[in-house]
């Protein structure tokens, strides 16, 4: 306690107030101290940096969808088939995660438009146990390529994971050919598959479903990668670059087509499926 509190609180005509409301952020980029308001009002990145804030898949649906868009129901797969224990059971860790989610899983999919243009929009959200793909993720995954292709328009995944579940051990891995094979079937049918890389993709969603887009979009100072640094240093044994994993360094060596701000997203991303939506036959 500061010697301004504690005065303030000696004072017996100062009315204490409380409120339940969070009114300060602390910046992870530069450690600003930010209105939370003002912070969400400028789509969590902050005004002083340009640091972009990590945010939920309901939050991103409304960034990127016009309007009326429909959230499909996250498909029902089977929980904890391992029944797989470390310091805590993984159905335990399930129920914790969902109590904190306003959904099941860490996949949620979107249908709707982007600026006029129709569009499937899958978001995968850190939030749920570290965006981690299992079986449900998977799941969800192909159903929102499924959907793209009924549509017959593009699909858009907005990645952020730190990689495969371990709870659900080979089961997770197998999700990574599943979901392979759905982007497959939307190249051969001429749809455009379009991928927003967030912070931070790393792990089995980079070595499947992440490096798989037509274009690849990532936002400003964006984790990337498969491996962690550490490990990656410690095996070639030299000291990695300035930024190495970072958007704009993946950008610079040609692993991503484009670094967008998330207040030039939406446009981007219209202007895009202008171009690569296929046209009807006159």
């Amino acid at each position: 306690m500061n010697w301004f509190t504690r005065v303030r609180n000696s004072l017996p005509f100062v009315a204490k107030r409380s409120t339940e409301e969070t009114l300060w952020v602390k910046c992870p980029g530069c450690s600003e101290m930010l209105f939370t308001r003002e912070y969400e009002e400028n789509l969590r990145v902050c005004p002083r940096c340009g640091h972009h804030g990590r945010i939920g898949a309901d939050e991103r649906l409304r960034q990127l969808l016009d309007e009326g868009y429909e959230v499909l129901p996250q498909p029902e797969v089977a929980e904890d088939p391992l029944k797989f224990r470390d310091s805590k059971k993984y159905t335990d860790r399930l129920k914790q995660a969902r109590a904190k989610n306003p959904h099941r899983d860490a996949f949620t999919v979107g249908s709707g438009a982007i600026e006029g243009h129709p569009a499937v929009v899958g978001v995968q959200d850190f939030g749920f146990m570290g965006g981690s793909m299992g079986m449900a993720v998977g799941t969800a995954f192909c159903q929102g390529a499924q959907r793209a292709l009924t549509r017959k328009c593009a699909y858009i995944v907005a990645t952020a994971a730190g990689g495969a579940r371990m709870q659900e051990g080979i089961l997770s891995l197998m999700q990574m050919p599943k979901a392979t094979v759905m982007t497959r079937r939307l190249k051969e049918a001429g749809l455009p598959y379009i991928v927003l890389l967030t912070d931070p993709t790393t792990g089995g969603v980079t070595a499947s479903y992440a490096m798989l887009g037509d274009v690849h979009i990532a936002e400003p100072g964006a984790l990337i990668g498969f491996a962690g640094q550490r490990v990656i240093q410690d095996t070639i044994r030299e000291k990695l670059p300035e930024g190495f994993q970072r958007a704009e360094y993946l950008h610079k060596h040609g692993m991503v087509d484009m670094v967008v701000g998330r207040h030039e997203l939406r446009g981007t991303l219209a202007s895009l499926l202008d171009y690569l939506q296929p046209r009807a036959a006159a």
